[in-house]
């Protein structure tokens, strides 16, 4: 018994110090974004592979035209967001021919297959299934796990202890659930029907925290719903096991040249500044 606890509890430890060191990084780059942490995934001591001169001489992307800020129909009615951004900004990185599709969400794993496209951009989940499809680029952005807040509540200490006896709304079902139970089960775990029913409980001061995803948390905080309620705390927490790898550009099995030209891109993009002025655009409240 002592030593199943013992190790319960050195799992719990590890799992919380990665998520402090990861915090750490992330505050090193603060200052390029007045205050707003700018996340970063690439190693600079690790050697991107390149591909040969010549061996992308255009890319064909892919998306959908639904999910806001990340790729949606301006009022101008033209493509836009965060990864249409991005996925320009490869481009030119990379000084080659560029094309950005909408096309349905169903569509495009068979669009990559087929040959019709070259590279998606649009979440998709990079996955054991997925990854007998396709290859995907180094992450770009992952969405962390948050808890959230009531600026007038009582102040709490992100721990197994701090928040011990304290309670926190999630929407039920969810890996933030699973992740709770595992990593804080001294908490008092309230699960809602749907995340924004977990929100509004903590706006009405129904429980003492929020956890759950930090991109839709990030959206919340920042919208008239919210009225300034509630802010960020602790975190972030980055576990691929609960919360995945990423969002990553999507190539077809065997595009080597591709996927090592994007990634080249990517550490130029972020090495250059343009990645921080591109996460500012689409995300005032960032989510680290």
């Amino acid at each position: 018994m002592k030593k199943t606890i013992i190790t319960r509890l050195l799992a719990i430890g590890c799992v919380l110090l990665a998520a402090l060191l990861a915090t750490a990084d992330f505050l090193a780059a603060a200052e390029a974004g007045g205050g707003v942490v700018i996340p970063n995934f690439w190693d600079p001591k690790r050697r991107v592979e390149r591909p040969a001169a010549g061996a992308v001489t255009a890319i064909r992307f892919i998306t959908t035209d639904d999910y806001p800020p990340f790729n949606f129909l301006g009022p101008d009615g033209q493509l836009t967001g965060f990864n249409v951004d991005l996925a320009r900004a490869i481009c030119t990185e990379l000084a080659v021919a560029c094309t950005i599709q909408a096309r349905p969400w169903s569509d495009l794993v068979n669009a990559l297959k087929n040959g019709s496209a070259d590279a998606a951009i649009a979440g998709i989940a990079i996955s054991e299934a997925s990854l007998k499809e396709l290859d995907f680029s180094d992450p770009y952005l992952r969405s962390p796990a948050r808890f959230v807040v009531r600026r007038s509540g009582p102040a709490l200490a992100f721990t197994p202890a701090g928040l011990t006896g304290r309670t926190v709304a999630v929407a039920g079902g969810t890996a933030h659930q699973a992740y709770l139970a595992r990593f804080f089960p001294g908490a008092v775990v309230r699960p809602y029907a749907n995340a924004d029913a977990a929100r509004a409980a903590l706006k009405a001061g129904e429980v003492d925290a929020l956890f759950g995803d930090g991109v839709q948390s990030s959206f919340w905080l920042q919208s008239e719903a919210a009225a300034d309620c509630c802010a960020f705390a602790g975190g972030p927490y980055l576990e691929e096991r609960y919360f995945g790898e990423g969002m990553a550009v999507a190539v077809v099995r065997g595009a080597t040249d591709l996927k090592r030209a994007v990634n080249t891109a990517l550490e130029s993009l972020h090495d250059k500044g343009v990645y921080a002025e591109l996460y500012l655009r689409y995300f005032p409240i960032g989510f680290y």
